[in-house]
């Protein structure tokens, strides 16, 4: 017998599961530093079972919702929407989870603020308490963003005055604000897609990495898929100038979205316009948005530089992988070829994506939406750096246009495993964490499995 469901027992049981890991990440979470545990005091150690408590929690009800949103009669959209805005709400005032980037982006906005170039110079040079939580790898690092999301964060840091509680909930509502733009725009990209708007919203807005790293995480990344796919839909209404604009702006704040230019273009030639008129309004259009963004945020055009920028030792991108067992080998033997080991594999990585970017549009050629999602696709996984969230770029827009629903299955299963793999700190796992969250994970387990059996189990003088 089936575990017996509905929207609201879904929504009570991801609710349940967010603000669980809200209170776990309390002690475990991305901490301020001068609130950080040792990982083996006993605060810290309960609020990882906590948060990978509520981590397995969210992740049954996504799950258990899934059926629904693609059963006969799915939820409509808005009441989807209510269960997004539930499932978030605790972790609004959560500390940073899953990432300390966060404290970056506020350092960065500060020296922005501050009239330091961010492009050459890492927060060491700001200095003070918001450079000393900077992770040590990022502090003597440009910043990796452009100008529209440092103008952003500028604004943020005048806002707060560099007070750290408040810059931390502003960030996050920045997120937020980027989540909801594309929670707007999934619907739009769904319907002239030929796809389930409701299913749409479930795998693209509900999947529990919008939820622990866009929300939780408070990622810029929102802030440029809520802009990529708005420039998509306005694309789509026949306003292509406005669409490129509203992409330029995605692409100003991390670099992978401005191959939704592509996207862009090629809708203006389905519509009817000409190849080169569609080219050249396009490029007009982002040439413009860019000169305008980069002026009014004041940052210069250091940002042309960022994809020069480093990769965490804790990336597990494939060509990284594959670099580092290459360079080990060929120090093994003594090889004065070594050092050039990763950054070739990063190269051939990169003509890979490509490569595979080429046969999406010129050869396969699906729906524009589509082909764009897996070009996204390909950037994160043959890119030199990969983050659980990075999945988002190409599954946001996959979610809205994927043609089938073995793919929305599949993408589901990679999305929900991809959620237990970054620890609440943010940090490397040694032994005893990762036993304390397979430990929180386990107990969850229990847990629904435990009422599961309940709900079966028969009533005392009901009739079977």
């Amino acid at each position: 017998m089936a575990f017996p469901v509905d929207l609201r027992r879904c929504q009570i049981l991801g609710l349940a599961g967010t603000a669980c890991l809200a209170l776990g990440g309390a002690t475990a979470g991305a901490l301020p530093v001068r609130d950080v545990l040792h990982p083996a005091s006993a605060q810290a150690a309960l609020g990882l079972v906590g948060a990978y408590f509520g981590v397995v929690l969210l992740i049954a009800a996504w799950a258990l919702l899934g059926p629904l949103v693609r059963g006969p009669r799915p939820p409509a959209p808005r009441a989807l929407l209510l269960v997004l805005a539930t499932w978030a709400a605790p972790l609004l005032l959560a500390p940073p989870l899953f990432s300390r980037d966060v404290y970056s982006y506020l350092a960065q906005g500060a020296m922005v603020e501050a009239h330091l170039d961010v492009y050459a110079h890492g927060p060491s040079r700001l200095g003070g308490p918001l450079a000393g939580e900077v992770a040590p790898l990022w502090r003597h690092t440009g910043a990796p963003y452009g100008p529209v999301f440092l103008a952003v964060a500028a604004a943020l840091s005048g806002l707060t005055r560099g007070e750290l509680p408040a810059g931390l909930v502003g960030m996050r509502l920045v997120a937020l604000a980027g989540v909801a733009l594309m929670a707007a725009a999934l619907p739009r990209l769904a319907r002239h897609s030929g796809a389930d708007p409701s299913a749409a919203l479930w795998l693209g807005a509900l999947n529990p990495l919008v939820l622990l790293h866009l929300v939780a995480g408070a990622h810029n990344d929102a802030v440029m898929l809520g802009l990529l796919g708005v420039g998509l839909v306005a694309a789509l209404g026949r306003w292509p100038v406005l669409g490129a604009g509203l992409v330029t702006l995605a692409a100003l704040v991390k670099a992978p979205a401005v191959l939704g230019l592509a996207a862009v273009v090629v809708l203006q030639i389905r519509a009817g316009r000409g190849a080169a008129k569609a080219l050249t309004v396009t490029a007009a259009a982002a040439a413009g948005t860019t000169v305008a963004a980069t002026a009014a945020a004041g940052t210069g055009y250091g940002w042309i530089g960022v994809l020069d920028t480093p990769a965490s030792p804790q990336n597990w991108a494939p060509t990284t992988l594959l670099g580092r067992a290459s360079r080990a080998g060929l120090e093994h033997l003594g090889s004065d070829l070594a050092p050039l080991a990763i950054p070739v594999w990063h190269t051939l990585g990169i003509l890979a994506a490509v490569a595979a970017i080429a046969v999406i549009w010129l050869r396969l050629r699906p729906r524009p939406v589509y082909a764009l999602g897996l070009s996204l696709v390909a950037v994160a996984v043959l890119g030199p750096a990969i983050r659980p969230w990075y999945a988002l770029w190409g599954l946001f827009l996959i979610a809205a246009a994927a043609p089938g629903g073995a793919v929305r299955h599949r993408t589901a299963a990679v999305t929900g495993a991809l959620a237990l793999c970054v620890l609440p700190s943010g940090g490397p796992a040694d032994t005893g964490q990762l036993l304390l969250a397979v430990s929180g994970g386990a107990l969850a387990l229990v847990v629904l499995w435990q009422a599961h059996q309940a709900r079966l189990a028969p009533v005392p003088g009901r009739a079977a």
